[in-house]
Order: C-alpha cells, then sequence, then structure tokens
C-alpha cells in the first residue's frame, strides 16, 4: 500500500542561466554589482591591440623590406639579362619596334646575325669600332712626308724656276709605295694598303687638284703653304726685289739724313775749336806786346802764318776752314790789328796787339792764379 500511495516528485524543468541572472537581477536589488563584475571578466586586456608608435614602426619596417625586395629584384634581373645583339646591317632603317630585340649595328661596323665586325682600319672597343690609333699615325706621318715633298719641290720652283709642281695621281702613288711606307713601320700587307689609303685621303684635303685633257688627276702644294719653305736667303732676296723703290727711298733719305747730322757736328766742332784757337792767339799776341814793352827785344807783332803753324797740328792744317774762322773772328776785334809788312824781303801779314796797359780777362785770370 505504501507503494501504491507513494508520491510522485514533480520534474524539474531545466533553466536558462541567464534567465536566472535576469530574474535575479528583476527580482533582487543585488544583482547590478554582480552584472558588472561579470562583464570585467568578459572585456578583453589593454595590450591586446598594438599601441600608435608601434603601428607606425611597423609600417615603417614592411615598407623597407618591401624597397629592398624590388631594389633586389631588379638588379638580378638586370644583371643575369643575356646581352643584346646586333641588328644585321642590312636593315635600312631602325625600327623602334626590335629596340627591345637587338642593338643598332654601330658606324664603321658591319653586323651580320649578331655579330659585330669592324671595318678596315676599325678596332672592336667594347660596342663600338673605334679607328686604329697605329694606322692613324702611320698615315698622318706617311701624309706630312708627301706634303713636305710636294712643298719643297714648289718652294724651289718659285725660287730659282727648276722642278716640279703638279704631280700625277699615279706618280704621287708610286711615290708613297717607293719612299713613303719605309717613313712608317708596316708589317701587315692590308695594314699598309689601308695605311696608304688613309694617307692618300689626307692628301686631297691639304694639296690643290687639277684633273688634265685624259682625266687624269694631279695634285700641287698650295702657294700660301710652299711660301714656308722657301729658305731664308730666297725670302730676303724676293722681299727686296718687291720692295726696291721703297728700299732706294729709305736708303736716301737715312744717307741724306747722316750728312746733315755730320755737317751740324762738324760745324759745332769747327766753331769750338776755332773759338779755342782764337783765344790762343790773343794770349799769344798780348804776351808778345808786355815782352815788347817790357823788354824791346822782340817786334811788338807776329806774322799770322807762322801764328797759325804753332796752334795747329798737322792734321788741322789741312783743313782750311778752320783758320778761315780765325781770321774772320780776329778781324771782328777791334784790339787787335791786322796789315801787311815786309819781312826779309816778302811781303807778309802781320797780327799785333794794340791795347796798351790791360791784360784780356784769360790773362788776368792767370797771373792772379800764378801771384
Amino acid at each position: 500500500m505504501s507503494s501504491s500511495t507513494s508520491r510522485k516528485r514533480p520534474k524539474s524543468s531545466p533553466q536558462n542561466p541567464n534567465s536566472s541572472i535576469i530574474s535575479n537581477h528583476t527580482h533582487s536589488p543585488s544583482s547590478s554589482s554582480t552584472l558588472t563584475s561579470l562583464l570585467a571578466e568578459v572585456e578583453p586586456p589593454p595590450n591586446l591591440l598594438p599601441s600608435k608608435s608601434d603601428f607606425l614602426k611597423l609600417f615603417a619596417v614592411i615598407t623597407i623590406a618591401a624597397l629592398v625586395g624590388a631594389f633586389c629584384n631588379f638588379s638580378f634581373n638586370l644583371f643575369n639579362r643575356p646581352p643584346l645583339s646586333f641588328c644585321d646591317s642590312d636593315v635600312v632603317e631602325y625600327d623602334a619596334s626590335i629596340a627591345d630585340s637587338c642593338e643598332p649595328c654601330p658606324s664603321n661596323g658591319r653586323c651580320y646575325k649578331g655579330k659585330l665586325e669592324c671595318a678596315q682600319g676599325y678596332r672592336k672597343y667594347g660596342k663600338l669600332c673605334i679607328e686604329d690609333g697605329d694606322i692613324y699615325e702611320a698615315a698622318k706621318k706617311l701624309s706630312g712626308w708627301t706634303k713636305d715633298r710636294l712643298c719643297e719641290a714648289h718652294a724651289q720652283y718659285m725660287c730659282g724656276g727648276t722642278g716640279a709642281i703638279w704631280v700625277s695621281e699615279d706618280n704621287l702613288k708610286n711615290m708613297l709605295d717607293k719612299d713613303g711606307l719605309f717613313e712608317v713601320s708596316t708589317t701587315d700587307d692590308m695594314k699598309s694598303v689601308y695605311t696608304k689609303e688613309k694617307a692618300m685621303e689626307d692628301i686631297r684635303g691639304l694639296l690643290e687638284t687639277r684633273i688634265v685633257g685624259n682625266g687624269v688627276k694631279e695634285y700641287k702644294c698650295p702657294d700660301v703653304l710652299a711660301g714656308n719653305y722657301k729658305p731664308i736667303i730666297c725670302r730676303a732676296q724676293q722681299w727686296i726685289a718687291k720692295n726696291l723703290v721703297l728700299l732706294m727711298a729709305v736708303f736716301a733719305l737715312l744717307a741724306g739724313c747722316t750728312l746733315l747730322l755730320l755737317r751740324i757736328r762738324r760745324s759745332w766742332y769747327l766753331a769750338k775749336k776755332a773759338e779755342h784757337l782764337y783765344h790762343q792767339v790773343c794770349d799769344t799776341l798780348e804776351d808778345n806786346a808786355l815782352m815788347y814793352r817790357s823788354m824791346g827785344d822782340k817786334e811788338p807783332w807776329l806774322i799770322a802764318s807762322r801764328l797759325r803753324d804753332h796752334l795747329l797740328t798737322p792734321k788741322e792744317r789741312r783743313d782750311p776752314l778752320l783758320w778761315k774762322m780765325v781770321e774772320d773772328l780776329v778781324e771782328s776785334d777791334s784790339r787787335l790789328d791786322r796789315y801787311p809788312k815786309l819781312v826779309k824781303g816778302e811781303s807778309k801779314v802781320v797780327w799785333e796787339w794794340q791795347v796798351e796797359g790791360s791784360l784780356s780777362s784769360s790773362r788776368r785770370k792767370k797771373e792772379e792764379i800764378d801771384a
């Protein structure tokens, strides 16, 4: 009976925790504090996301890494890229569409199937064809030697009227073959041929050219250039012949100026010398007059010719103008008297000092010094 009368326990329905919390919150006053604590436990930590400074550093590192990677990739592609081959020389115009597949063939070069071959006289230097320095120097030396030979022959013709002026092209080439190539060192036949051709090109630019009736070219050194090869004696002779009239006029002018200067110098010399002799004549006549007055054993006069021979040197006696100037000075002096006198049966011109009791200034100074 007990089993039949046992009580049945009612089934408990499952409950939602949130519903209990909500119910507790709605029904209990202390539910607000409980909810705050639960939300604090659910909220993420503050250091979960990076700060602004860390974010900028990260961005800078990523940017630098990207630039380094791009540069390395570009350098790898640049240095490991296979070199471009040359475009064929048969292509008349360089097409821009094939610029990435081949390089244009350089000047003075021949390209075929991507390979470069330089023309004769040029050598390969990287991707260019430059002129061979040895051939250039040899050709320059050879053309200079030829120019000197032709200009010297032309200069000889200009001075003496002999020698050849015009040289045919065949003779010029023969001259290069026989004598000119010995002036340069050529060990290769092809190199010597090209050297001669290069020299001929230079010669054509330096010399005058003409074509005679049969179509043969002839070459001649220009007159201006040949003038530099004339000898100094030849230049002097031609200059004198060209300026002969001017030189004669200059010579005559110089001769006239020289003669005039000599005449002036001679006149000045004669005037000074005549004045000096005149003072000597006065002193001599004055001494003679004083001795006559004091002693009386001499004549008061002196013969002019004897006085002349006493004062003048033999060289000065051959110049009559000098004594003539002395006679003019004596004649203009009132203290001296000139008159003819018969001496030993011959008529002589005598000079006499006429001032009594007085001395000339020079004589007075001399006596003061002696005193």
